[in-house]
């Protein structure tokens, strides 16, 4: 029952039918414009049929009557407490014989720590019951979170508590302890000093540790034989070889978004990837908070291949090449006179009114623009970026150069290893948390090399695919059973403590290191702590280092340890800029998966089943492709046309890979993205064979990047995952004018240029007046304490997909894998929809998250045959899960499709090491009922609770939901409504604010604000 249609769609019908409705029209799919059946078919059947059936067993089931059925319902009632659940291991309950002091039962208590990264660490503060991390929030405190986090920073604490995680020192295969290890290390060691360290190379991740770089350099000073080699398969490389063009040596760019009004992305998800993206989002959705017509806000051109979540967020986006935003960035830069010489045409595609218009609004906004080049283009273009910023007087103020925050080496030293394992040159490896096996690209060979050297040491969280390789495979302690530091984007230093001691008798980095050096038995405590000691002033005391210590303990920050701005002008020589790099044929683009990254995160689930953000996908990539593309090679191939899941082989030089399509609205034409991290096959049980490894498709030359892609047809498709239709809204009125009160109440998402809401305030606002809302069923119920709502900031949201995360982890929501997705069952209770708008071949793209609208006229509670669905006295629609007997009424009538059914037992209850990831103030549900939102009641709660204890109202912010409180952007803000003074009240007051759906007078307590879009006049109206 999956919505993706096995019928090529017509493309010429689609394209038609979007021109005939003047790029007003709203659509999530392909499948939708066209009307196919699976799609009619999957949205008009709430509850698909059990996967697990056969179709006969499906058709030949016997149906009971409706009569028979309400006759039931009593019967039901009274077995609901025996039939309605499932029988669940017994377990025992032992208590504290003495309870530790500081532990308090039902109380969770918050520590400081940082998440680290290669490209900066993101500052943490993670809830702790019982000794037990359940719970990552952000640290207001550090610059690089400021109270929010990503995807994967809510992830890590599943990671924590992963059963696959290695848990034991293997050797060659078996079995064995650290006893051994530190004795193997010892003999060898002897050969290490002798020979200076000649055969040994240390092979690990980027890392931002000064302890580490500190140890990494006494190391290699007690061995000046031996070296250290890097290998981050998706690093900055290229912005770190463009650096250096321009100004002589490596930097670390701080852009600083809440002083830019012009903001242009060459190919720079800057909104969404890495960590970094956190602090960027708050500072550019702080640009664009909307106040009152008067307000102003900033522009955001993004010029890009492949459709990202910064991209959804442009007021002008150009869908461009790859390899072709190289000439666009030279073409800029001759028109901003940056010394590039002329004759740089812009690419074919690209408008010259677009051009012109650019360029004059950057330098018209001199000193308040800002240009930012992504990862995947090449030094050049980095080059130019910088000469462009310097050029407007950009430098200093909305981009600030600081010292490298990695301290390790510059480029990526695969290479350069295997012509040494080639020579000879290595006896010892040891791996130090990276697995090249999987990740080096194709033509190093570095699986076949590797088996070349005499002794292989793997350090790493899991049993990898580079670790069965290796004579010997250390466990990792994972960041949250660790001590460390890490430097976060701007330079601050964060000190990584620990929350929980080892589960599995893991190391850090640092015990590695310091057995490597001979010193074994220094715990990583100290070893952290002793180089901070040494680094402190001449004259502080160990009393002012001990305070300082334990501040920076407590705060989880580093006070002064950003890194200075650096004054340096770019001082290259353009006429030596390296070639425009070739754009024949179709591209082939490299970009690491949304949500699993490079494939470290492959064995988390929740990551696996978290949708992708444009593709709705789940437990699978894809290789995507423009709807222009798709038609042109359904011709070559003979065929009537592509659809998703469609099976075709690329064809890289000498290398191929086979998978499925995903025919995507507003990718470029003549370019093909692929999204590495899949295909595992020492992920662990979650990770192990989802999707397929686009790494043997990666060369050296291409590592981002390649030309001259074949691609044929190869047969079979492949069964996609999509979310996208599980849970549509009803827009019914679409099918009427546009100018109709019915239309306006059904557009799902409301948008207006910042002209438009300054000529009519009221544009998105509800057309139902008071009257009209007065017309209802319900009795009218007057709170006179608490009033909960929310709001959404739709200007804000750039869909990054982490509420959805933390919800999962506050509520104890399980995964239930790709088959029961597949069927329309995920159980995720917040979702965050995306629409298009426009043409196929570059839509405006717009992110909606909805959770529990929370109905006062709640249409879920009055068809609940056993009142399980009930309306609290301050406005919170609730679910008595004791009482749910599986009717699925609620779900039925619900027009905004968020309540969730969990149709088998998606709890696991015997694996041992997921107890303690669970949240304890959260039931954690059994098969045969119905979940959904309630504002995080828990949290609510807990804050009446100390309220009451002090006799004193709630304070507004006191609560804040998970999804409010992970949110990068602040979009969402929870609070009493019945507080005029209340952020929420507020916001619920601005003439942007609307309800979904707003005709069915449900009165939801979730309400929207619109969203605007501030384009640039000169190409508007062109």
């Amino acid at each position: 029952m999956a919505p993706v249609s096995e019928q090529p769609v017509d493309f010429a019908a689609i394209r038609a039918k979007l021109a005939s409705s003047h790029g007003k029209r709203f659509w999530q799919s392909l499948e939708e414009l066209a009307g196919t059946p699976e799609y009619e078919v999957f949205v008009h059947h709430e509850f698909p049929h059990d996967p697990e059936k056969e179709p006969a067993e499906e058709a030949g089931s016997s149906r009971l009557p409706r009569r028979d059925i309400l006759k039931l319902m009593a019967a039901s009632a009274a077995l609901s407490g025996l039939s309605a659940c499932t029988k669940l291991p017994a377990q025992k309950i032992v208590p504290y014989v003495k309870a530790p002091e500081e532990i308090i039962p039902g109380k969770p208590l918050f520590y400081a720590t940082a998440m680290p990264d290669a490209r900066g660490a993101m500052g943490l503060l993670v809830e702790s019951h019982m000794g037990r991390p359940t719970k990552v929030e952000g640290n207001l405190e550090h610059p690089g979170s400021l109270g929010a986090t990503d995807i994967f920073a809510q992830a890590s604490v599943l990671t924590l508590y992963d059963p696959d995680r290695s848990q034991v020192v293997m050797r060659e295969g078996r079995i064995s302890d650290w006893a051994a290890f530190l004795t193997a290390i010892a003999n060898v060691r002897a050969d290490w000093q002798s020979s200076k360290g000649a055969g040994l190379r240390i092979l690990s991740d980027a890392s931002t540790s000064p302890t580490l770089g500190a140890q990494m350099t006494a190391l290699l000073a007690l061995y000046p034989e031996a070296k250290w080699y890097v290998h981050e398969p998706c690093g900055p490389y290229n912005a770190r070889e463009g650096a250096k063009l321009a100004f002589g040596r490596n930097v670390n760019c701080v852009y600083r978004l809440e002083q830019a009004d012009v903001i242009l992305s060459l190919d720079a998800d800057f909104l969404y990837d890495g960590p970094r993206a956190v602090r960027y989002a708050r500072e550019f959705a702080d640009r664009r908070r909307i106040s009152g017509p008067q307000s102003g806000m900033n522009r955001l051109y993004v010029v890009e291949s492949t459709p990202t979540n910064t991209g959804a967020m442009a007021d002008h986006r150009l869908p461009v090449r790859c390899r072709e935003i190289d000439g666009f960035a030279r073409a800029l830069g001759a028109a901003l006179g940056v010394g590039v010489s002329g004759g740089h045409a812009a690419p074919e595609g690209v408008p010259e009114k677009w051009m012109a218009a650019l360029v004059r609004d950057l330098q018209k906004h001199r000193g308040s623009s800002l240009i930012v080049a992504g990862d995947s283009q090449p030094p050049a273009v980095h080059t130019l970026a910088h000469a462009m910023n310097q050029a407007l007087g950009n430098a200093g103020k909305t981009v600030v150069y600081t010292d490298a925050i990695e301290v390790t080496a510059d480029t990526d030293g695969m290479a350069k290893l295997a012509k040494e394992i080639d020579a000879g040159a290595v006896k010892t490896l040891v791996i130090l948390g990276s697995n090249p096996v999987y990740t080096a690209a194709t033509d190093v060979d570095f699986t076949q090399k590797f088996g070349k050297v005499p002794l292989r040491i793997h350090f790493g969280l899991y049993r990898d695919e580079t670790a069965e390789l290796c004579h010997w495979h250390v466990p990792e302690a994972h960041f949250l059973e660790s001590w460390s530091d890490a430097r976060g984007y701007d330079g601050t230093v964060g000190i990584v403590q620990p929350l929980i001691a080892p589960l599995y008798d893991g190391k850090s980095m640092h015990e590695m290191l310091a057995v490597l050096a001979g010193k074994a038995g220094v715990s990583a405590h100290d070893i952290v702590r002793d180089y901070w000691k040494g680094q402190r002033p001449a004259k502080q005391s160990d009393k002012q280092f001990e305070d300082f210590w334990e501040t920076t303990l407590h705060d989880g920050v580093m006070a002064g340890s950003a890194l200075p701005p650096r004054a340096l002008p770019v001082n290259f020589d353009f006429a030596k800029l390296p070639a425009s790099q070739s754009a024949g044929g179709i591209e082939v683009v490299f970009r690491p998966d949304p949500t699993i990254g490079d494939g470290r995160h492959a064995n988390n689930g929740w990551l696996q089943e978290l949708p992708k953000p444009l593709t709705k996908l789940t437990w699978d990539n894809a290789i995507m492709l423009a709807p222009a593309t798709a038609e042109r090679l359904a011709k070559e191939m003979g065929l009537s046309g592509l659809v998703n899941g469609d099976l075709v082989e690329l064809g890289l030089e000498d290398r191929k890979i086979t998978g499925p399509i995903w025919i995507m609205p507003g990718h470029a034409k003549d370019s093909v993205t692929v999204y590495l991290g899949y295909g595992r096959k020492r992920a662990g049980h979650v990770g192990n064979d989802a999707g397929f490894d686009v790494y043997p498709l990666r060369a050296t030359s291409a590592m981002w990047s390649g030309t001259g892609l074949l691609i044929s047809k190869a047969g079979g498709r492949q069964s996609l995952a999509t979310t996208q239709h599980h849970h549509a809204i009803d827009r019914g009125g679409e099918k009427v004018e546009e100018e109709s009160v019915t239309a306006l109440e059904r557009e799902i998402v409301r948008v207006g240029t910042l002209g438009e809401y300054r000529n009519d305030p009221n544009f998105a606002k509800d057309p139902v007046d008071a009257t009209s809302r007065d017309l209802t069923l319900y009795p009218n119920y007057e709170y006179s304490g608490y009033a909960w709502g929310m709001t959404i900031d739709l200007n804000s949201c750039s869909g990054c997909g982490a509420c959805v995360v933390a919800c999962q982890s506050e509520n104890n929501i399980p995964v239930v894998g790709k088959d029961q997705v597949y069927a329309g069952r995920d159980m995720q209770w917040i979702r965050v929809d995306n629409y298009f708008r426009g043409d196929l071949d570059n839509p405006e793209t717009y992110y909606e998250p909805v959770p529990c609208q929370q109905c006062e006229n709640a249409p879920c509670e009055g068809v609940c045959p056993v009142g399980a669905t009930v309306h609290s006295s301050e406005g919170l629609n609730e679910m008595v899960y004791n009482r749910c007997v599986g009717t699925r009424y609620c779900s039925n009538n619900c027009p905004y499709k968020v309540r969730r059914f969990n149709f088998k037992l998606y709890s696991d209850w015997t694996t041992q090491s997921l107890f303690g990831l669970r949240n304890p103030n959260v039931t954690v549900r059994s098969r045969g009922v119905m979940e959904k939102c309630t504002y995080c009641v828990q949290r609510i709660n807990a804050a009446k609770i100390e309220s009451e204890k002090q006799d004193r109202s709630v304070r507004d912010g006191e609560i804040v939901t998970a999804c409010e409180a992970v949110c990068p952007s602040r979009a969402i803000v929870f609070g009493n409504i019945n507080d005029a003074n209340s952020r929420v009240a507020k916001l619920k007051g601005q003439s942007r604010n609307y309800s979904l759906v707003a005709d069915l007078n449900t009165r939801p307590r979730t309400t929207y604000l619109a969203r605007l879009r501030n384009p640039n006049p000169e190409i508007a109206e062109g």
